[in-house]
């Protein structure tokens, strides 16, 4: 007996004509979870189902795939699955035409918010985690369309 083939919708795929474009992997504990949060819960399309899945994410692509051991084209480099906590050093940021609207619709879909949207100055601004513990950032420029920077903090202030 054969294994299905995974759906693959070749106009959505990341392929550029010319240059290139970025996209962005993560290593994810469960395909079948994180496919349906960037895809249910965010609107992405499902290009690739699985190994490795692709999601196109309004103007980019998420790539996700389980951790893995080197390969001869990363010798001597592990894909380790990311351990959630209260540290990072990356994160996804989606830039968002209106943040309300998307704290509303992604809550009511089961996305897990550090805290609600926060005005700061020059963006309003919030954070929400996907299945694997990811921090993503969800922003909207308001006040850095008329000249106000982001908020100082207050170890930044003078006296």
């Amino acid at each position: 007996m054969t294994e299905p083939t995974p759906y693959i919708d070749y106009a959505n795929l990341p392929n550029p004509t010319e240059g290139f474009l970025a996209t962005l992997f993560i290593t994810v504990r469960k395909v079948a979870k994180s496919r349906d949060f960037y895809s249910r819960v965010l609107g992405g399309t499902v290009v690739l189902e699985e190994n490795p899945c692709i999601v196109k994410l309004s103007n980019s692509w998420i790539i996700m795939n389980p951790g893995g051991p080197p390969t001869p084209d990363k010798p001597g480099i592990t894909v380790a699955d990311y351990e959630p906590g209260n540290t990072t050093s990356i994160f996804l940021n989606l830039r968002v035409a209106d943040i309300q609207a998307c704290y509303e619709e992604w809550k009511a879909k089961g996305a897990e918010f550090v805290t609600p949207p926060i005005d700061r100055g020059a963006e309003t601004r919030c954070y929400m985690r996907d299945p694997d513990g990811y921090l993503i950032e969800v922003g909207q420029s308001t006040g850095l369309l008329h000249g106000h920077l982001a908020a100082k903090r207050p170890e930044d202030l003078p006296g």
